[in-house]
């Protein structure tokens, strides 16, 4: 019985993962565009790293890399901290105002590649 009921809590909890995550395909990869600003938020978890940074013109939030390929690359949790400033270099969303997918990022001097 335990068996089943964890079974079931696994196809329920699937979709919802699956749906909570979207693929690289949402973003038009034909433009680039890049942003430098503050960051305001910085939320270090997977299935990828997100901040919101205030750019001159506006407030973009920055999809970058999975949590293990940060670390990987050098980019901890402290690189992306709240207040730091940074340069995001990537693609903006396809359907998603002010939304874009980092191809790389440069914070204090240093750049990290995030693909």
């Amino acid at each position: 019985m335990r068996g089943k009921l964890a079974f079931a809590a696994l196809l329920i909890a699937a979709p919802v993962a699956v749906v909570a995550h979207h693929g690289w395909g949402s973003f038009d990869a034909s433009k680039h565009i890049a942003i430098e600003g503050p960051i305001q938020v910085s939320e270090y978890a997977n299935p990828h790293v997100t901040i919101k940074v205030k750019a001159p013109d506006q407030v973009w939030t920055v999809e970058l890399a999975p949590v293990s390929r940060m670390e990987t690359r050098g980019a901890t949790k402290d690189v992306v901290a709240v207040g730091k400033t940074v340069k995001a270099e990537g693609n903006p969303s396809k359907s998603h105002k002010n939304v874009m997918r980092a191809e790389r990022i440069t914070v204090n001097g240093k750049t990290f590649e995030m693909r």
